[in-house]
């Protein structure tokens, strides 16, 4: 999944001479946070909610009035995504950078812009949580061929899977998280344990009344 594919598009901006009450009333009549701000049709700095809040509290020192420009507050050194970059690869700058935002260049214009919520979207689509289907998540060996066992188990009943991530768990092994075309997930890993695997989701037993 790339970043054209969560991003929202057109995106709302405004030039740097916009005040700052206006540029609230602006995100609060299209619903957003963030907003990136214009100079001369480039890119400037991105402006969000809480800079206006915290520009304006009395609990600043010195508060901006309303009629202070977004450039006296927006934040200029910035992170931007290209279309073709991958998703994760966007999370990993907004995570690294503790940002909410990542506007979207191509050719130096603004194209879209991606926020937090965009990429839990994502993560939700990768995973197939939002679609029915059935959750098992399976410690494997960090050996070849292991998830290639676990998966014809599967493939011979007939699931179909829906998404697979996997990630590390200390020096041996790794947990893979499945999500499957069905929703009897716990007849299908006793099953998987029976092959030897060790089913960490869901459980042997059901839980305690």
């Amino acid at each position: 999944m790339l970043v054209r594919d969560i991003m929202k598009a057109p995106v709302v901006t405004v030039p740097a001479d916009t005040r700052l009450q206006d540029a609230y009333r602006i995100m609060r009549d299209s619903g957003i946070r963030h907003l990136p701000v214009m100079d001369e049709g480039r890119l400037a700095g991105v402006v969000t909610d809480r800079d206006l809040r915290l520009a304006t509290s009395a609990l600043t020192a010195v508060p901006f009035p309303p009629g202070a420009f977004v450039s006296e507050i927006m934040a200029r050194d910035l992170r931007t995504a290209d279309p073709a970059d991958p998703v994760e690869d966007a999370a990993r700058t907004m995570r690294g950078r503790k940002i909410g935002c990542l506007p979207v260049v191509e050719e130096a214009r603004v194209v879209g812009i991606v926020t937090g919520l965009d990429l839990l979207d994502a993560l939700m689509r990768m995973t197939g949580v939002d679609k029915p289907s059935g959750r098992l998540e399976v410690r494997l060996r960090d050996e070849p061929g292991e998830l290639a066992r676990l998966t014809s188990i599967l493939s011979h009943r007939g699931i179909n899977i829906h998404s697979i991530l996997t990630a590390p768990e200390g020096p041996e092994n790794v947990r893979a998280v499945l999500r499957i075309g069905s929703i009897e997930s716990r007849p299908l890993a006793d099953e998987i344990r029976r092959s030897g695997f060790d089913v960490v989701w869901p459980p042997a037993k059901s839980w305690p009344p």
